[in-house]
């Protein structure tokens, strides 16, 4: 096909394409299908097959020369983008027609789209750029809080006994409502067996301090008085009388850390120094895979602020719904339902998406950034280095080789497995560029603090 091209570059990454097709190409599409029109139609007063071209072309004129239009159009876009590289429309960014051209067979065809492409970015200078890396101390303070956890997770919950009075760290389990100026209760904020821990702060009201010496099936009446800048905003500077009956009240019965805990938590530990020594190694490689996460993080958000450039909108209108599709799934829902309840409550999916527009274009830029440096640095793996990666992972998961290997046996697990090799291993040439000095010192707890904020 005889085509002639024009790119002509528009903001946010949109590219405007103008094509023209030789009018011996128009004519010979036009006579192709109109042939075949011939060939399968059917109209009364003559056999199929046998309708006059001109005949179809009084009744079906307007009909044909669209068909003609779009195949015209098809064709030549397929494959001016087979050889493109440079232009190629973002899979989710169909080429948009400005205006249907009219045909005309005995002259060339021109038509105008545009769309999205990916967003070119030359990535500069990385001088003056410095990343700070948390120093982090795995140390008995933070071995010793990990097997508290442990020791709570496998904790048996019995009934106290019926006089048994409520203490800080009970589980208790009340029914309570507020009470109005003659003290009658105030239906619509009746709440039958809320169950909490005592000292969690985990109830509303915030009565744990009010309920500790209660007994089972014992009612008090409560008058709580909340600060003018209580976190509640509703309830700050109010004062509410609230009745509370007592119908539950449980102890965590702590098993003690010993061999015999270590044997309950999983049959690979014979002993209580082989769940620590596995807990040490499971905190350290958490550990450095966050610091990593930060570390790459903060050289990223440099990178972009240093780079700025547009986000493609069908990319980010694309990613923005990808999110409340993911969001749909965790309401185990579908999408629009998702909406609906989104609506019932108040607020709209619009302005859920509007408020995920920042981060979703950082994590956006972030991603294009990498990408463009590992297609800049012609990034890639070998085979041996998968072969470490297989045996790193064995190590930190504490499995076999082959069943990792089983795991990513799966062409797209394996696909994953080797894209972030790459990215590793761009970190590590970019690491090498820039300056990496120490940073303050971390608490272990702290490190995943805001985990959310790392792209």
């Amino acid at each position: 096909m005889n085509i002639t091209k024009e790119f002509t570059k528009l903001e946010k990454s949109a590219v405007k394409l103008t094509v023209t097709i030789g009018k011996a190409d128009v004519a010979e599409n036009y006579t192709q299908i109109i042939n075949k029109y011939a060939k399968n139609v059917q109209m009364p007063g003559f056999r199929k097959g046998h309708v006059p071209v001109a005949v179809l072309e009084r009744k079906y004129g307007a009909a044909l020369k669209a068909d003609v239009t779009s195949d015209l159009i098809d064709k030549s876009l397929n494959e001016i983008f087979q050889k493109e590289t440079e232009n190629r429309p973002l899979p989710y960014a169909q080429p948009s027609l400005e205006k249907l051209p009219e045909l005309d067979t005995s002259k060339d065809l021109t038509y105008t789209v545009t769309y999205d492409v990916f967003p070119k970015v030359t990535v500069g200078d990385f001088k003056g750029i410095t990343i700070k890396e948390p120093q982090v101390t795995i140390g008995d303070k933070e071995l010793d809080e990990e097997l508290k956890a442990i020791q709570e997770r496998n904790a048996v919950v019995i009934d106290k006994k019926d006089d048994e009075a409520a203490e800080k760290d009970n589980i208790v389990t009340v029914t309570f409502a507020e009470l109005d100026a003659d003290g009658k209760e105030i239906a619509d904020t009746k709440r039958q067996d809320f169950t909490f821990t005592i000292g969690q702060g985990q109830n509303i009201y915030k009565i744990d301090d009010d309920v500790i010496g209660m007994k089972k099936g014992e009612t008090k009446e409560i008058t709580k008085k909340y600060a003018k800048n209580d976190e509640n905003k509703d309830f700050a500077g109010t004062t509410k009388k609230l009745t509370v009956t007592m119908t539950a009240i449980k102890i965590r019965n702590l098993p003690k850390i010993d061999d015999d805990l270590a044997q309950d938590v999983s049959e690979k530990y014979k002993t209580l120094d082989d769940l620590k020594k596995d807990i040490m190694k499971n905190m350290e490689t958490a550990k450095n895979r966050r610091i990593n996460e930060l570390k790459s993080n903060d050289l990223l958000t440099q990178l972009t602020e240093r780079n700025p450039f547009d986000i493609p909108a069908s990319m980010l209108k694309a990613e923005l719904e990808s999110r409340w599709e993911m969001m749909a799934k965790q309401f185990q829902t579908t999408p629009e339902q998702l909406e609906k309840m989104i609506t019932a409550s108040g607020q709209t999916k619009d302005a859920m998406l509007k408020e995920w527009t920042a981060t979703a274009e950082k994590m956006l830029k972030s991603r294009i950034i990498v990408e463009s440096l590992l297609r800049e640095r012609n990034i890639s793996v070998t085979p041996e280095e998968i072969e470490a990666e297989y045996t790193r992972i064995a190590d930190e998961g504490g499995m076999s080789v082959e069943d990792v290997k089983k795991h990513y046996a799966d062409p797209r697990a394996k696909e994953y497995l080797i894209d972030d090799a790459k990215e590793q291993k761009l970190y590590q040439q970019l690491y090498a560029e820039v300056k990496v000095t120490k940073g303050d010192k971390v608490a272990f707890a702290d490190l995943f603090k805001n985990s959310a904020d790392v792209q």
